[in-house]
């Protein structure tokens, strides 16, 4: 009785189905420590499309529009320029790629330094002292001693890294000289194990079973198709002739002859005690089995269909555009939420060896990921202009922004979003308005205007 009220008060139990007991078959089932080797990870990725796409697809879009830096004109391009130099987009693409796909990978802030191992201190880089950019898998970099320091900026990861290149010896690599980026990260790298796992898991790992499941349900429709229409001919006596060697080579000659006349003509010749039967399968059912599996990698992989299928969205009405927003919105946090931080080191040196110093008032915003249309773009800057002229004081209001002001900052919007393209030069050459002097025409009809508006309110034209 005391087991049947432990039941009873821990859980749902069925004596009778065995249900919630040790004989209930849900019993048996359990999580594994999951693992997959670095040359199955590296033959999926390179042999397989899906595995290829899951780790591909969101590195590049989140490096796909890239940032905008806000700054004056004079030191935004420069910075640009080092970027473009050290090819820093195209760096940080390798290095998510490769982090994605085997868990981990760092770019090295290359600035000259002899030892590798001290900090880095970016405030002493000066114009051109950042060199290069090298990207390094988590292959190429072992792990040292993790730090235990709670108050540490490195709490909780490796107090060095050691970069083994060929035969040559250990390189000890500061963190701080790092960009440390990793795939799927590690709730404890501790309680996992340590030691590699705290760089992180492939991506591939927790949707390769959903990878495989798509990939052999594929195989099997493939293969189905050479079974598509199997022609079935009965044969008296067929069995119990097959005894005989000159029967078996005559059955074949004899149907090999008939599939070559059906082949020319389209008729089959037979024997009238023979029957013939031909039976097609059914394939109508295997698309949409063929299309869960792939939907389950697509969540596996959280990537949707749309975007990781390039397929078009199915159902009445559907256009996709909320999950490609959704997915958008996840990469935007990731971006601030992984990639700002993890290149905090490198965006001050790219800053200062861009400048020569680091002005207090710059920084940057990542581009929107999703793309708007040209309508939108219209209603956008119809809004936005709209909303001007409201701060401007219009109808006879009193201005809420002064004019300059406001000026100043709708120039700004009008460049940064290319809702103007060219304005920025524009104004270089012509001033704003309050820059501009006015023409001789402007100062005539100003003072026409100004003459008769006198003329109106006293009668008396003003003397000239």
């Amino acid at each position: 009785m005391g087991t049947l009220f432990q039941y009873a008060r821990d859980s749902l139990t069925n004596l009778v189905s065995r249900m919630g007991t040790e004989r209930d078959k849900a019993s048996s089932s359990y999580y594994p420590l999951p693992f997959i080797a670095d040359d199955q990870v590296l033959n999926a990725y390179r042999g397989a499309w899906l595995p290829r796409k899951i780790v591909d697809i969101p590195a590049f879009d989140s490096v796909r529009a890239w940032r905008d830096w806000m700054a004056d004109g004079a030191e935004i391009e420069p910075i640009e320029a080092e970027e473009s130099r050290l090819n820093v987009r195209g760096k940080m693409l390798e290095a998510r790629i490769k982090a994605r796909l085997f868990g981990g990978a760092a770019i090295h802030i290359g600035t000259g330094d002899a030892n590798l191992a001290e900090p880095l201190d970016v405030e002493r880089i000066t114009k051109g002292g950042l060199k290069y950019l090298t990207v390094l898998s988590r292959r190429q970099l072992s792990i040292g001693e993790i730090e235990r320091d709670p108050a540490s900026e490195w709490y909780g990861t490796p107090r060095i890294y050691r970069l083994t290149a060929g035969d040559q010896a250990q390189v000890d690599i500061h963190p701080s000289r790092l960009v440390i980026l990793t795939g799927n990260a590690q709730p404890d790298f501790e309680l996992v194990g340590g030691g590699e796992l705290a760089w992180g898991d492939s991506v591939l790992l927790s949707a390769m079973d959903a990878v495989k499941q798509a990939d052999g349900t594929a195989a099997n429709i493939a293969s189905l198709i050479f079974e598509a229409k199997v022609d079935i001919i009965r044969i008296p006596n067929f069995m119990a002739s097959l005894a005989n060697e000159g029967y078996k080579t005559k059955i074949l000659e004899r149907y090999t002859l008939a599939n070559t006349s059906k082949g020319i003509n389209g008729t089959l010749m037979l024997d009238k005690e023979e029957e013939y039967e031909s039976k097609s399968a059914n394939f109508s059912t295997l698309p949409d089995i063929l299309d869960r599996f792939l939907q389950i990698v697509s969540g596996a992989a959280d990537i949707p269909a749309t975007r990781l299928l390039g397929q078009s969205p199915a159902g009445m009405n559907a256009t996709g555009e909320s999950d490609l927003r959704n997915y958008y919105d996840r990469l935007s946090a990731m971006q601030a939420l992984e990639m700002t931080p993890a290149m905090y080191r490198l965006d001050e040196a790219i800053i200062r060896s861009a400048l020569g110093s680091r002005p207090a008032d710059i920084y940057y915003e990542w581009a929107p990921l999703w793309g708007m249309s040209d309508k939108e773009k219209a209603e956008v800057f119809k809004t936005k202009s709209d909303a001007a002229r409201a701060l401007a004081g219009g109808n006879g209001q009193q201005p809420l922004i002064p004019i300059d002001a406001l000026s100043d900052a709708l120039v700004n919007t009008f460049v940064e979003d290319g809702s103007l393209p060219g304005l920025e030069a524009a104004i270089e050459e012509y001033g704003t308005l309050a820059e501009q002097e006015p023409s001789e025409e402007e100062q005539a009809a100003a003072a026409t205007l100004e003459e008769s508006a006198n003329t109106k309110s006293t009668g008396v034209p003003r003397p000239a």
